[in-house]
């Protein structure tokens, strides 16, 4: 909380809390996401934060992460804050998020026997 009050009043001492390191860029849902805390991405969802791949896979909403998979296919190879990759954050989303990381895992699959099919 320290650090959040110290940016309001001087942010340019404290870039770190949005842009990490070259372009690392992080929300409070995109921290909430990678370390699979429900509770707290929840209350930001609630109050107007905008749900990503990263934060759906965690949270366990298949639909979401396969709408955009689908339109979008590279989004399965994406990494998130701190490069963290979309099946981590299924792993973290545990028994929640089951469907998801078993979906993932399956395209994942499915884009190996392709390369080795070649």
């Amino acid at each position: 909380m320290i650090i959040i009050i110290k940016c309001v009043v001087d942010i340019s001492k404290y870039k770190a809390v949005i842009n990490w390191n070259k372009d690392d860029w992080e929300s409070g849902l995109g921290a909430a996401a990678h370390t699979g805390n429900r509770e707290i991405a929840a209350f930001l969802l609630e109050k107007g934060a905008r749900m990503d791949i990263f934060t759906a896979a965690m949270l366990g909403e298949r639909a979401i992460v396969q709408s955009i998979v689908e339109s979008q296919p590279s989004a399965l190879h994406a990494r998130g804050p701190h490069g963290i990759t979309l099946i981590r954050h299924a792993e973290i989303g545990g028994k929640q998020a089951e469907a998801v990381l078993e979906y993932i895992q399956g395209l994942l699959s499915k884009s190996k026997e392709a390369v080795n099919d070649d």
